[in-house]
């Protein structure tokens, strides 16, 4: 799946507000606000559970890694994901 398509499932989840669980969190992680070297994405499959976490690396921005992206979309398609949230701004560790 190209970049833009993947891009787009994901703001088109991300818009759709909350339906429920099961919950799929993205969060894009830098050594700087402009680089996500990383991207944590958080499964919670009903209220009150703790989060599983899965972390995709890259030595690029992953928000325009296509590998990644289109990762994302399979977790969320294969969690049969109700909600998706995603971090507004790069979170810098």
């Amino acid at each position: 799946m190209n970049l833009d398509k993947s891009k787009k499932r994901i703001a088109k989840k991300v818009k759709a507000g909350f339906k429920g669980y099961p919950l799929i969190n993205i969060i894009y992680q830098g050594d700087s606000a402009d680089i996500a070297q990383q991207v944590v994405v958080e499964f919670v499959f009903e209220e009150g559970a703790e989060a599983q976490q899965e972390v995709f690396k890259s030595t690029a921005d992953a928000r325009q890694d296509e590998v990644i992206q289109t990762a994302l979309i399979k977790i969320i398609d294969r969690a049969d994901a109700k909600t998706v949230t995603e971090s507004e701004s790069l979170v810098v560790v």
